[in-house]
């Protein structure tokens, strides 16, 4: 029997600044690729598979995945049935402010685990979805706080301990930001190397050194994000594949769904339910 897939993307107007993922993925594998947010996340059944900077890591059911913003890895199918979870992605402001009340440590938090075998957590990150989908705003927000602040307790350190700059990060700063400035139309890797003065191979090893990714892996990535944006205000797939640099729209949709897990109209559907008034939600 093949079991079908299912993924829903989507933010409660009681939880601002977090997005929930749940889902159940068979074939279904993200590309390599970073958040802005942090991932909290409870593995419900099946084995996940992710691959981490520092290697690969399975994690199973009642297993949690911690991962910080901005840290590049892939996710997929651990064993043949593939794998069900529920996400949170809270955002560092979220976090930040968790950690302020509740810790000691000082500015943006880092996590210090990345799989952890923790059927408490994973129970709770539950409670967070099961009450989000039962429009219960105070038990979401209450049971989301405490998720945060047992994993900082347990294992998060002051974004100060993190690792120190690694050589050629300046230049690799650069021509981040000309990408993003550049989305529809970027320069080739020789024209890149050229306008932040360095060549196309130092540039290769200084960027991937400093964001884990290639400059195109990391540009699709950040096209996506801008896809994003565009999309909860409203714009139609179509014209935001155009705007920030997809060929067309089935473009969009193949890279969005391998890095978001569901398809650009899946996800604007579900951002317009946050913005309409409660009686018109689903």
């Amino acid at each position: 029997m093949t079991v079908r897939e299912q993924a829903r993307y989507w933010e409660h107007p009681g939880l601002p600044g977090v997005d929930l993922l749940r889902a159940r993925y068979v074939r279904h594998t993200f590309t390599r690729h970073a958040h802005d947010s942090y991932v909290i996340a409870a593995v419900t059944g099946g084995v996940e598979g992710i691959g981490l900077p520092g290697g690969a890591e399975r994690a199973g059911a009642g297993g949690v995945v911690l991962i910080n913003p901005e840290t590049p890895h892939t996710a997929y199918a651990g064993v043949e049935e593939g794998w069900s979870y529920r996400v949170l992605y809270p955002s560092p402001a979220v976090v930040a402010a968790v950690a302020a009340e509740t810790t000691a440590l000082r500015g943006t938090p880092s996590f210090n685990a990345s799989v952890l075998d923790d059927p408490v957590t994973a129970r709770m990150i539950t409670d967070v979805h099961r009450a989000a989908e039962g429009d219960n705003a105070l038990a979401a927000d209450t049971q989301l706080r405490l998720v945060v602040a047992r994993m900082l307790a347990r294992h998060a350190n002051s974004a100060a301990l993190g690792p120190a700059p690694v050589a050629g990060a300046g230049v690799a700063a650069r021509a981040r930001d000309l990408l993003a400035t550049r989305l529809a139309a970027p320069p080739s890797l020789e024209e890149l190397a050229r306008e932040v003065g360095t060549g196309p191979f130092a540039l290769l090893r200084a960027f991937k050194a400093a964001y884990g990714l290639p400059p195109h892996a990391w540009l699709t990535s950040e096209r996506v994000r801008a896809a994003r944006r565009l999309l909860d205000t409203g714009v139609s797939p179509a014209d935001t594949a155009a705007a920030v640099g997809f060929t067309d729209q089935p473009h969009l949709n193949r890279h969005f769904a391998r890095i978001v897990g569901v398809p650009p109209g899946a996800y604007q559907r579900e951002r317009k339910n946050v913005q309409d008034p409660p009686s018109r939600r689903p």
